[in-house]
């Protein structure tokens, strides 16, 4: 099958061409899933409302290099929150699912800083949510580009097809959790490796099993990227951890968005403590004082429940 990608309209539907896409590829590409204005807005809630500053964290690569994440668990009534919310995302999703219903698992901004900015080692987000309790590759995800992200600055690769090869055992390198090494090796021999060239708007839909991997940004911009992550309530984790628990996900019109001016109401969004995070190992240092430092984000960060 021809590589597939489509542009976003008012219209924009899960064709049996658009699902024959994700099926084959793992994923597939919609060029302006938003527009410039609701980008803008995006990095207005992001940048200017003590977010990213008081929220995000690293996690070190194997050359020591460190992206950084800011991650929550519920959307939240505020401008972020209303991505994750929007039609277009998430029916979206679940018709590349099969229909049923799903639940916002997690959200978060990857921020690759000019020359700074870490990459990822290849892996599978199911490789590590099956360690926390998703019994069932069950759960897709959306990436879309704050920023341009391309080879250069440390965008997106992908294994196309990989997702068909299951579930592949996962380890820790640095930070980060990384698929084996040697099984990866013998995928890249079957599957297409591919750079994803994405401009600010441009969405990737994401099956939890393909193969990725990013490079580090070795160029003078930053690459930010803003990924919403959904599973099926059939797919309840077995487990408590740190990310939620079935929870009914009260969709919004497209149009919320533009329309909401909530940029500092964080109220239930919880906020996650890398301390808590099972599956990575967070440099956490200036994370851990601008807590101590402040008092009102103790109240905004996610707690895990005990077993």
């Amino acid at each position: 099958m021809k590589f597939a990608q489509f542009e976003y309209s008012d219209s924009f539907d899960v064709t049996p061409e658009v699902q024959s896409a994700f099926d084959h590829n793992g994923f597939i590409i919609v060029r302006k899933l938003f527009d410039c204005d609701e980008i803008d807005k995006i990095k207005k809630a992001l940048e200017e409302y003590g977010l990213v500053e008081n929220y995000s964290y690293g996690i070190r690569d194997r050359q020591g290099k460190e992206p950084r994440l800011l991650v929550w668990s519920f959307p939240g009534e505020d401008v972020t929150g209303m991505v994750s919310r929007c039609e277009k995302v998430v029916n979206t999703c679940e018709k590349l699912m099969g229909g049923d219903e799903l639940y916002h698992y997690h959200s978060k901004i990857v921020m690759k800083e000019p020359k700074t900015g870490g990459g990822f080692e290849w892996h599978q987000d199911y490789g590590y949510w099956y360690q926390n309790g998703c019994l069932f590759p069950d759960l897709v995800s959306l990436m879309f580009a704050l920023d341009p992200c391309t080879k250069e600055n440390g965008g997106l690769q992908v294994l196309v097809g990989s997702h068909k090869c299951g579930r592949i055992n996962h380890a820790p390198v640095e930070g980060q959790q990384g698929a084996d090494i040697e099984q990866v090796g013998l995928i890249k021999k079957k599957c297409e490796h591919r750079y994803i060239n994405l401009q600010p708007g441009d969405g990737l839909f994401i099956h939890c099993n393909l193969l990725k991997c990013s490079g580090p940004n070795e160029s003078d911009s930053k690459q930010w990227s803003f990924n919403c992550a959904y599973n099926k309530k059939s797919n309840d984790p077995a487990i408590d951890h740190h990310h939620p628990q079935y929870t009914e996900l009260h969709k919004v019109p497209n149009t919320a968005l533009k329309e909401c001016q909530k940029f500092d109401d964080f109220n239930g969004k919880y906020f996650l403590d890398p301390r808590y995070d099972k599956t990575v190992i967070a440099s956490y240092k200036s994370w851990e004082a601008s807590y101590e430092k402040n008092e009102h984000r103790k109240k905004d960060v996610f707690i895990l429940k005990s077993n």
